[in-house]
């Protein structure tokens, strides 16, 4: 049986302010396409120089006003054009975003609420859920997040967005302002969670040991207009990350890969 793609780019460009003196080109006719896989999901990496449009691609396939919609080309969302946001695709920002007047309990039960679940019913999920992303139900749900970390800030946030089982997740450099062994520890959460709810991830990350390890495969941007140059299929997170990123045969593709974005920031 032959499934839809879940995510489709065709020859999509994103030009802002476009047919004036500023106009800026931050995609150029990058064209992919990510198979739906039911029971399962893909996990895509996406790697560029800064400024290469990698967070324009998410918040495109997220349909965020103003990278949504394409100057041209279509985006395509299990087939059909994306018509602004949905219910199916999540977002995971890097700033810990939260509703500070909330405590953590009510931030992770926050889109159940607007989906008009019970009370009782969004509880029970929203503490389950903290669970599951590491946090201490009796110490930490009602807490606010001035009294969190930030490792524990983007736990919440990750929760937040997994409650709901969107079909997509768009994650943008979620992990960057954290110190490297939390870091650590919240790719292998988020592995063990990606397995369970069973998405695409689109993952925008800076970090080449990052994406190799968390990625089925690489996407590599060019510097802005940012094409789409490889797409590079990578060995899946089958054990924990210190384990992995030890091993030579991980090394050698972080070596292939660090060329790669070398020449890009040399030509």
């Amino acid at each position: 049986m032959t499934h839809k793609n879940v995510v489709e780019f065709k020859n999509v460009t994103k030009t802002y302010n476009s047919g004036r003196p500023d106009a800026f080109t931050a995609v150029r006719d990058v064209t992919f396409a990510i198979p739906d896989m039911p029971g399962a999901g893909e996990f895509v990496a996406v790697l560029g120089p800064s400024g290469c449009g990698k967070s324009t691609i998410l918040r495109m396939i997220a349909g965020l006003e103003p990278q949504h919609p394409a100057t041209s080309g279509e985006v395509l969302v299990c087939g059909k054009p994306v018509p602004g946001p949905g219910p199916d695709r999540g977002m995971v920002f890097q700033d810990y975003t939260s509703f500070d007047n909330r405590t953590v309990l009510d931030n992770v039960a926050f889109g159940l609420e607007c989906r008009g679940v019970s009370k009782p019913d969004r509880y029970e999920q929203a503490r389950q859920w903290i669970q599951k992303v590491g946090l201490n139900v009796d110490t930490d749900a009602n807490k606010f997040p001035h009294e969190l970390s930030g490792g524990m800030r983007q736990r919440v946030a990750i929760a937040r967005t997994l409650i709901l089982r969107p079909r997509i997740i768009l994650m943008d450099e979620p992990f960057g302002a954290l110190d490297p062994h939390t870091r650590m520890q919240m790719q292998d959460l988020l592995v063990a969670l990606w397995r369970e709810v069973q998405a695409t991830v689109f993952f925008v990350t800076h970090s080449i040991e990052e994406s190799v390890y968390l990625g089925d495969r690489v996407f590599i941007l060019s510097g802005s207009p940012g094409t789409l140059l490889h797409q590079i299929e990578v060995e899946p997170p089958n054990r924990p990350a210190l384990e992995m990123q030890r091993e030579s045969g991980f090394q050698q593709t972080v070596f292939q890969i660090r060329d790669i974005l070398e020449e890009l920031e040399t030509t």
